[in-house]
């Protein structure tokens, strides 16, 4: 498998090309390069079957990168140092990044996930990443399935449940949707999209809530007709969060 890597920071190539002839003999980086502006055509030339690729960078970063290709011919691992919104971003997208400094454990997972296809990338993922990186709230998001990926809009999401290590998302036209994801991870995506934890296992739109009945916790009719129940630890949270909603 041929690869390519592009990282400003010469240090971080040096180190996972390392990684990658030590731990990896079946992986031949065909170049390396700390210029964005010069990859573009080095991916031309090399025509890799995967690339790593930095976020953050001068000029050029990740996503605009990315942008500038009509057709998208090889997968991609981003690697990036910790910045919230770019991760995010990615997450948002239904991404693979791995996380600086590179464990051999996560490079390991990323190369199966590239060999076994599990992995490709979209030029839709793209342009949502770079929307959300831009910190430009985009209006679909990226849901990972058993099956691959499922686009929907934020608007058509009712609300999400527990199930197990898994959750489940239920539609405003009463379909559901099982993701590979845990609630927790499905709270962080959509935390800026008017999205409220009722429950430790319920995760709700306040946009599609119709009625509050009260209780000692009270339970919510959404616009799918379903009702769900408030936590009573939860219900004065709620109440204070949805009158200023």
């Amino acid at each position: 498998m041929k690869c390519i890597i592009i990282d400003d920071e010469k240090h971080c190539i040096k180190t996972l090309a390392g990684q990658l002839e030590k731990n990896f003999p079946d992986v031949k980086v065909m170049a390396t390069c700390d210029d964005s502006q010069k990859a573009y055509d080095l991916i031309l030339h090399h025509r890799p079957d995967f690339i790593f690729l930095d976020i953050e960078m001068p000029f050029l970063n990740g996503f605009d990168l990315l942008a500038k290709f009509e057709q998208l011919f090889f997968e991609v691992i981003f690697t990036t140092a910790y910045d919230s919104y770019a991760i995010k971003a990615i997450k948002y997208s239904a991404l693979d990044y791995l996380l600086k400094p590179i464990s051999r454990e996560d490079l390991e997972a990323a190369i199966r996930k590239i060999k076994s296809k599990q992995n490709s990338i979209s030029k839709t993922q793209v342009q949502m990443a770079t929307a959300m990186h831009n910190k430009t709230l985009p209006d679909t998001i990226a849901l990972p399935t058993n099956e691959g990926l499922t686009f929907t809009a934020i608007s058509d999401i009712a609300y999400c449940t527990a199930d197990g290590s898994y959750s489940r998302m239920f539609m405003t036209d009463k379909t559901d949707i099982l993701l590979s994801k845990s609630l927790g991870d499905v709270e962080d995506l959509l935390s800026d999209y008017h999205f409220f934890r009722i429950h430790h296992s319920t995760l709700i739109n306040l946009r599609q809530v119709k009625q509050y009945i009260r209780g000692e916790g009270g339970e919510v009719v959404m616009s799918n007709g379903n009702c769900l129940q408030v936590a009573r630890t939860r219900k004065t949270d709620f109440l204070n969060i949805f009158m200023r909603f």
